[in-house]
């Protein structure tokens, strides 16, 4: 029997997306009544999103399945302060015109997710604050907003107390963050009718600020949703890997990359990952969450295909596990796997074996590269290397024209020389 009545909460119920919820069964009423608009917020700090932002992709993405219209808010007004929530220090300022970039970069990735043409109230709206935030008269501001905020009550707030209780720096323009998400969803109330705002865990308490805001400010009722912030089994963040964040822009993360990185996903992971990545049907993913053994390797791959090729399409995400199957189950080399391109001369000249697998991406530093040889994890060609101060050069050229270079048995980057 369904726990809710509306459709997009039945569905994140039972794929674990639910934290928290404000106000539970009017919200579930809300749903079940009509067609609502919600948002999420997105500084573009960066000129991709990543992995740790597709859990809330995927919040967007049921909610317009389900008939209603989602908002992918783009942070261009609040990207000029940066969100301090649970930050060690404050983020790097950027100018407008590196946001605008950014914007521009990351609403590519959106559009594999949110049909922005057909649905509910005309499709999915990508919206940026910058609109209303950016023309902001300082002082009416202040009188008609600020005025409503309690500076008791905001350093009671999590985000803010750890970084107090750490003594670290907390800057007054950070400080004003909240008051700007706030008002945010105030503003996406009275322009969209906007009454739900859905986020990470993390965000909790700026968007009961926001609905607080909104009742003294005479907003109908808000709610608020919150999916709980994703760690693997081991601990690790979601979005990071060892050669750094998991980009979901292929310009900055190669589609076989990406697919990889799931394909290494830990045991322990791999249903729950399916339930929250992949639009595979719930009886489907119980079938699979029964494979016992070495088939749970092939339910990983199922898990790299489906989520790349939600991101990538269909067809380069097969493209990718073939690569793979290529690599690891004939020794091939493929054309797919990614490339660095190294200057003739230069490699005529010699490169530095621990500088090479850091230019390649195999490695942070040359310190974890050494490391890694150490290990007995590096290889050139497909034979291990012992010693760390090996020169690649223009004798390691295989018969197909490059030097493969890899780390462990699933990293693999090819050089070659221009």
């Amino acid at each position: 029997m369904s726990a809710y009545k509306s459709d997009f909460l039945n569905i994140l119920q039972e794929r674990g997306f639910i934290h928290q919820m404000s106000d539970e069964t009017a919200l579930d009423a809300l749903l079940a009544r009509e067609s609502v608009t919600a948002y999420i917020g997105y500084d573009p700090t960066a000129s991709s999103l990543h992995v740790g932002h597709l859990m809330q992709i995927m919040l967007l993405h049921w909610f317009q399945k389900t008939g209603h219209q989602p908002i992918s808010l783009m942070g261009g007004g609040t990207g000029m302060v940066g969100d301090p929530s649970f930050k060690e220090e404050a983020r790097k300022l950027m100018t407008v015109d590196m946001i605008e970039d950014n914007i521009a970069s990351i609403k590519r990735c959106f559009a594999q997710y949110l049909d922005y043409d057909s649905g509910p109230k005309g499709g999915a709206r990508m919206i940026n604050n910058a609109e209303w935030l950016r023309p902001l008269n300082y002082l009416e501001f202040l009188r008609d907003v600020g005025r409503h905020f309690s500076v008791n009550r905001m350093l009671s707030f999590d985000s803010v107390k750890t970084r107090l209780d750490r003594e670290q720096s907390l800057s007054f323009l950070e400080f004003n963050y909240m008051i700007l998400q706030a008002y945010d969803y105030v503003e996406l109330n009275k322009r969209y009718d906007c009454r739900l705002q859905m986020g990470g865990s993390d965000q909790w308490g700026n968007i009961i600020n926001g609905i607080d805001l909104g009742h003294r400010m005479g907003t109908p009722q808000l709610y608020a949703l919150t999916a709980p912030l994703l760690t693997t089994s081991s601990g690790a963040k979601m979005g990071k890997s060892a050669s750094g964040a998991v980009w979901l822009n292929a310009d900055m993360l190669p589609v076989y990359d990406f697919w990889q990185y799931w394909r290494n996903t830990e045991d322990a992971d791999v249903v729950r990952f399916l339930k929250l990545f992949t639009c595979l049907p719930m009886d489907e993913i119980s079938r699979l969450a029964a494979l016992g053994g070495s088939e749970v390797n092939e339910v990983k791959k199922i898990l790299a295909t489906e989520v790349t090729a939600m991101l990538h399409g269909r067809a380069a995400a097969e493209e990718a596990a073939e690569t793979a199957r290529k690599t690891f189950e004939e020794g091939a080399i493929s054309d797919n796997l990614p490339t660095i391109a190294i200057a003739s001369e230069e490699l005529k000249a010699g490169i530095g074996l621990l500088s090479l697998f850091v230019r390649a991406g195999l490695a942070a530093s040359n310190g974890e590269a050494r490391r890694h040889v150490q290990g007995g994890a590096i290889r050139i060609n497909d034979v291990a290397i012992s010693d760390d101060k090996t020169v690649v050069d223009t004798g390691h050229i295989n018969d197909d024209g490059v030097i493969k270079l890899s780390l462990g048995k699933k990293k693999h980057v090819l050089v070659r020389s221009q």
